[in-house]
């Protein structure tokens, strides 16, 4: 599966919610790595990459933005993210391009990876081509 969009299971009552996240529970991963975007100014993409070695989820735990995902063979889809509960897998070999943040949007990320700059694929048609090679 290059990507998918699933629903976490929301914990709570009357005194607030919460969502956990643990490995093949709700996470095909390990999370070695979190990090979030925030004040993205607007008009403004981010991500434009793709990544050999890392698995990501993507939750958008305040406001709202879109997320571009590009398989192979040039195969584009785009998906909104714009609830806390929703979280968007995406596989090792996807582009990803993130954008159309609202005001106040902050996209949590999980990934299975310690940040190693190597592994990013930066230039898109780089990335087309050596996806066509491992298909």
């Amino acid at each position: 599966m290059d990507y998918g969009l699933f629903d976490l299971k929301v914990f709570g009552d009357n005194r607030g919610h919460l969502v956990s996240f643990e490995k093949n529970v709700n996470l095909p991963f390990e999370v070695k790595r979190a990090f979030y975007i925030f004040d993205t100014k607007p008009l403004i993409a981010r991500g434009q990459h793709a990544n050999r070695n890392s698995e990501f989820c993507m939750i958008a735990i305040n406001g709202s933005c879109k997320v571009k995902i590009t398989t192979g063979g040039g195969i584009s889809t785009t998906v909104s993210l714009d609830t806390p509960h929703k979280a968007l897998y995406l596989n090792k070999m996807v582009w990803k391009e993130m954008y159309d943040f609202s005001y106040n949007a902050i996209l949590l990320v999980l990934t299975n990876t310690h940040y190693d700059e190597s592994e990013y694929i930066r230039n898109y048609d780089d990335f087309l081509k050596e996806v066509s090679v491992h298909a």
